[in-house]
Formats: C-alpha cells, sequence, structure tokens
C-alpha cells in the first residue's frame, strides 16, 4: 500500500509464546545434569518419555483441529463484475514466450527482468469466517505473494530481442502449511468483530505458532546482487530470479528476528541497506543497517516509541534516515476492550524523525507535522541545513475503513467490508474520498532551527500514489519522479484502488496554469490509458550509457477490462506524453497487483 500492499500485520508474538513441553523437557533435563550428574543415567531415558510427549501434542493438534474446522465456518468473499482482475490466477507449468508485440524495443533498453509482486490468495480468493464469537475477514491487501517476471533476452546474434514470462507463488512456510493441508487453515485475523479477531489469533498462535500468514506478496528488491520478496509482515524470503523458486527465509545470517519493511533503501554512497520493522509489542519499532554484501547487520537501535505505527516505508539521505511516526496505529489492549486493531488517530500527533545512520532513540531528532497518512516517500535528500522529504500524503487511511459498521448487515467483497445494499450506490465522490486523495507533498525540516515547512506540491487533478525515482538517486536530490495515478470513477465504482495512467513530475518547474501556480504547484505531465485499463507494478528503467536523470522508460503491466486481455507497456520518459513505444499482448490474464521493479542482470548468460 494511499494504497498499499502488504499492510495485513502479523503481530509477533514471540515474547510471549509459552513453551511447548518439549522445550520444557530440555530445559529440565539441562538444569537437572548441572545440578545432579549421578542422575544423568536416568535421564537418558527421556526419549522414550519424549516420544510419548510428541504423541500426546500430535493428538491434541488433531482435537485442536477439529474444534476450529467444526467452530469457524471459512466462506469465499463476493467479487463484482469490476473486481474480476483481482481474482487469483494458476502457477504457469512452462515459461511462455511473448509473440505478441506493437511497436519495438528499444535497442538500448536493457537486458534484464521485470518482475513484480502481488496478491495470489489459495483456494479461489479471499475467505471470510463466521462462528460463535462473530465474523472476521481477509482484508483486500492480504493474499500469498505471486511474482509475475517478464525477462528480456539478446538474440544469440545480437539481432533481436525475445521476451520470456513467467509467474510463480512465493512459497512462505505457512504457504506450505496450507497447500499441504489443501484447505485453508489460518484464520483471519485483521478485520472483523474484536472476540472474533482475538480468538482467531489464539488459535492460529496454537495451531501454527503464528497469528496470522506470512504473505509476501508487497514488493520484489535486490541487495549484493540476491533478490527478496517481502512483506513487512515476516522477514524476506530469498528468490532465485530467474527460476522464481523461493530459497528461503532471510535474517541476516541469525541477526534479525522481527518483521521486515516491504520497502529497504540502499544508502547513497556507501552501499548499505536501511530496513526496520514494526511490532505490535515493545519495541515497536527498530531500524537497521546491513552491511553492503548483505552478511552482516552492522547495526540496530530501537528508537522507543510510545506506540505502534504502522509505518510502511523509509527514507535515507547520505547521512541520515528518515523515519515517520504517524497516527495510523496498531494496538492490542484497543483491541481486546472492543475497539479495532488498526485505526487512524486523526486527533493524535505526527512527526518525522531524522536519524543519523548509526544512530539510536536519543540521536534521532523529530519535528511535528501536521497529521497525515503516508504510505510511501518518493525521495529524500539534504539541502543546506534542511531534509527534504517528498511523498505521497492524504488525511486519512484507506487501511482501517471499516471499523463501527454493522456485520450483520455487512459482507467482504473483495477484502472491502460494505453494507449488504446494492454497491451501486457507491458511484459518487464522497467527503470520505476527498480524505483519502493522494497528492504528492513536500516537508522541510531544519536540522539548525528546528522549523518545519509544509506544501502540496500537486494539484487536485488526480490522487497519485506508487511513487518511483531514477533508483540512481535515491537519498539525493532528483528532477523528476513518477507515480501511477488512480481512476477516481472506476476505483469508487469498484471499491477497489484502480490506476488508469502514469504521471511525470517536474521538481524544478512550476505548473504552467495560472491557478496551481499562484499555489506553487510542480510541473506534471500525464500519460492516461485508453478506455477501462489500469495499470499496476510501474517501474522505472534507467537506459544504458543514460546521460540525464530521466534517460529511460516506465514499463509497467496493464490489463484491458473491456476485452479482459492483460498487456505490458514501456514508455519513454522524454516523450512521456506519447505513444507506449512497445505494447506486449500477454498469453494470459495477469492479474492486478502491488509494486513492481526492474533487474538489469545479464539473462542470455
Amino acid at each position: 500500500m494511499a494504497f498499499t500492499s502488504k499492510m495485513a500485520f502479523q503481530v509477533n508474538c514471540s515474547a510471549e509464546r509459552r513453551p511447548s513441553l518439549l522445550e520444557n523437557i530440555d530445559r529440565f533435563k539441562t538444569r537437572f545434569c548441572s545440578s545432579y550428574k549421578p542422575l544423568l543415567k536416568e535421564l537418558q531415558q527421556l526419549p522414550a518419555q519424549l516420544e510419548v510427549s510428541k504423541n500426546i501434542k500430535n493428538a491434541s493438534a488433531k482435537l485442536l483441529d477439529a474444534f476450529v474446522d467444526s467452530t469457524f465456518k471459512f466462506s469465499d468473499q463476493r467479487v463484482l463484475p469490476s473486481q474480476s482482475n483481482f481474482l487469483p490466477v494458476d502457477e504457469l507449468n512452462e515459461p511462455l514466450v511473448i509473440t505478441s508485440i506493437e511497436g519495438k524495443i528499444p535497442d538500448d533498453f536493457p537486458e534484464g527482468v521485470f518482475i513484480r509482486n502481488g496478491p495470489n490468495p489459495l483456494f479461489g480468493g479471499l475467505k471470510s469466517t463466521t462462528s460463535m464469537f462473530g465474523k472476521t475477514g481477509h482484508i483486500w491487501i492480504e493474499g500469498e505473494g505471486m511474482l509475475h517476471a517478464l525477462y528480456f533476452d539478446t538474440d544469440n546474434d545480437g539481432g533481436g530481442r525475445s521476451v520470456v514470462y513467467k509467474n510463480k507463488h512465493v512459497e512462505t512456510e505457512t504457504f506450505k502449511v496450507e497447500k499441504r493441508r489443501n484447505k485453508p487453515s489460518f484464520l483471519p485475523a485483521i478485520d472483523g468483530s474484536p472476540p472474533a479477531i482475538l480468538l482467531s489469533y489464539m488459535f492460529n498462535m496454537l495451531r501454527f505458532e503464528k497469528v496470522n500468514k506470512d504473505l509476501s506478496n508487497t514488493n520484489v528488491f535486490e541487495h549484493s546482487g540476491k533478490f527478496y520478496s517481502i512483506s513487512e509482515n515476516h522477514l524476506p524470503q530469498e528468490i532465485d530470479i530467474l527460476s522464481l523458486q523461493t530459497l528461503g527465509d532471510w535474517d541476516i545470517n541469525g541477526a534479525w528476528h522481527r518483521p521486515f519493511t516491504a520497502h529497504p533503501k540502499t544508502a547513497p554512497g556507501t552501499g548499505e541497506l536501511v530496513v526496520f520493522g514494526v511490532d505490535a509489542i515493545k519495541p515497536y519499532l527498530e531500524v537497521g543497517v546491513v552491511s553492503a554484501d548483505g552478511k552482516r547487520l552492522v547495526h540496530k537501535a530501537d528508537l522507543k516509541l510510545d506506540r505502534c505505527t504502522l509505518l510502511h516505508d523509509i527514507g535515507v539521505t547520505e547521512r541520515y534516515n528518515v523515519i515517520f511516526d504517524l497516527p495510523l496505529t496498531i494496538d492490542i489492549l484497543r483491541l481486546i476492550k472492543g475497539g479495532p486493531l488498526l485505526k487512524y488517530e486523526k486527533e493524535k500527533y505526527a512527526r518525522i524523525g531524522v536519524m543519523p545512520r548509526y544512530g539510536d532513540a536519543e540521536s534521532t531528532r523529530w519535528f511535528e507535522v501536521e497529521p497525515n497518512c503516508t504510505f510511501h516517500i518518493l525521495n529524500c535528500f539534504e539541502e543546506g541545513d534542511e531534509v527534504v522529504v517528498w511523498g505521497c500524503r492524504s488525511l486519512d487511511s484507506i487501511i482501517s475503513e471499516s471499523y463501527g459498521m454493522d456485520l450483520d448487515k455487512s459482507e467482504w467483497i473483495s477484502g472491502r467490508l460494505r453494507s449488504k445494499e446494492p454497491v451501486q450506490q457507491y458511484t459518487t465522490f464522497s467527503s470520505n474520498d476527498e480524505l483519502l486523495f493522494s497528492r504528492f507533498y513536500e516537508w522541510r525540516l531544519n536540522m539548525k532551527t528546528g522549523e518545519v515547512k509544509e506544501r502540496n506540491l500537486t494539484g487536485t487533478k488526480f490522487s497519485l500514489e506508487f511513487p518511483m525515482i531514477n533508483p540512481s538517486f535515491n537519498g539525493l536530490k532528483n528532477k523528476f519522479g513518477y507515480t501511477q495515478i488512480v481512476h477516481e470513477p472506476a476505483s469508487i465504482s469498484s471499491g477497489m484502488p484502480k490506476f488508469g495512467g502514469l504521471a511525470k513530475l517536474f521538481f524544478d518547474e512550476t505548473a504552467s496554469k495560472e491557478g496551481e501556480h499562484s499555489e506553487g504547484h510542480i510541473k506534471v505531465e500525464y500519460h492516461e490509458f485508453e478506455g477501462n485499463t489500469f495499470c499496476t507494478g510501474s517501474a522505472f528503467v534507467p537506459k544504458e550509457g543514460g546521460l540525464e536523470e530521466d534517460d529511460g522508460w516506465i514499463i509497467t503491466f496493464v490489463h484491458d477490462e473491456d476485452v479482459n486481455t492483460s498487456k505490458v507497456y514501456i514508455i519513454d520518459t522524454k516523450n512521456f506524453t506519447g505513444e507506449p513505444v512497445a505494447k506486449f499482448t500477454m498469453p494470459c490474464r495477469v492479474p492486478y497487483g502491488f509494486h513492481g521493479a526492474f533487474m538489469p542482470i545479464p539473462i542470455h548468460s
């Protein structure tokens, strides 16, 4: 996710997990041996007792499964016709060669992989449950991750280009559990009635030692030549970029034991990776720095926040890490008292922290800002005494909007709780939609005086989300940015975010329209798609040997809902409003998803 992907948050309850019977026996054995060595022979008989304990544990697990199966009834969430491309697809048995190409792939378009992540729920789609404790349901950002990849290769003779498509689920440990069981097993534990959510937490923890599934459905990133799939409720999954096989958790050689951001940032100059992890129990937020070779966690700090803020992104400059502490919060105590697990508390404070790269809670400087909801940061950089932050800002959260609805008069439709009345009523722009409208925004944080200057950079023509830049300028001052633009009528009528085009932002130029110029807005160019065509996973591809920051292309998956056909567009960022230089018709449907990236690697070799 502003429209973020992976806010399906897992409460890390490892600190609260009660030791199993087997673990207690092991601890007892160690302590007993150290104090009473003469009895060691008798303790050697424990394996037989452990076998009995395993049998008891297996029997208990079966009884617990039987209770859950009889108490919680799973059902498929309804899907509207306008939401059909959010439905999951099957894995391909073999790669597919792209043969339908309109236009031409530019000669200087690099070899590499365009890869996009997104939810692709098992067993046909998102689920809801009904029980004596109430109702719970998956929210729209849940669903097991699936990678969709296009491989751009150069023919042996150098005279042509070939493009191959693959897709594959990210096979986390919880994915494997449900595949083995061949049925939905984890109870939805994010949205619904508080008693049902709490009991779902408990039963998931008792059965699987996790309160929610490891989704890994939000983003893909590279560090030190390795590639990872990620959502912030769990550790990154290392991926073989060529086969899309999942290679396992990346815990930085055992040094990281908590959730991991979906948007880690490479520090300019050093190549280190700046990460963070949010948890619903203290410590709420820890920031880490991973060595450039990916082998060591060289720094970790608890920022000692007094609340769990649902932080999705982090910024870096040449010297600093930039952290948002905003009033979209996760609160287990609030849930126990009958309130929502997730809530946007607009009356509470908002602030931005500027932390030295290897700083801590004491050295982080906080700047109070106007309350807002910002999921995605475009870029941060230092300019004189100021740290400048650019991001997509709205005045409310799209994540926590369902609390207070009558569950008996509502139903989950594609992960969104809606009234059972005809959904056609959601056809006009409401005051709530205005609060969710996302504009590009600037914060200037003066490290010398403590002053904060903040302003809108764009107007109200389009809501803007999923920002991207030329990655070479991450943490450095940039002139250009790119983003997807929200198609308001399609998003309102379907109740799901749809993006009907792209925008190019000119940070060094002001808008030409007099009304916008008077407000100091920046220049924006728009590339709008035809008909009912919508995009996801857009990424900037730098031109090989490019001399200017905007030498390159935007590549994106699109879907034409009028003919139910998926395509890929390549758009020249120097001729942004012109026709795409190439359009690929995909041999199968590619559902909407979240973030994409282009990995410039040699495919042919």
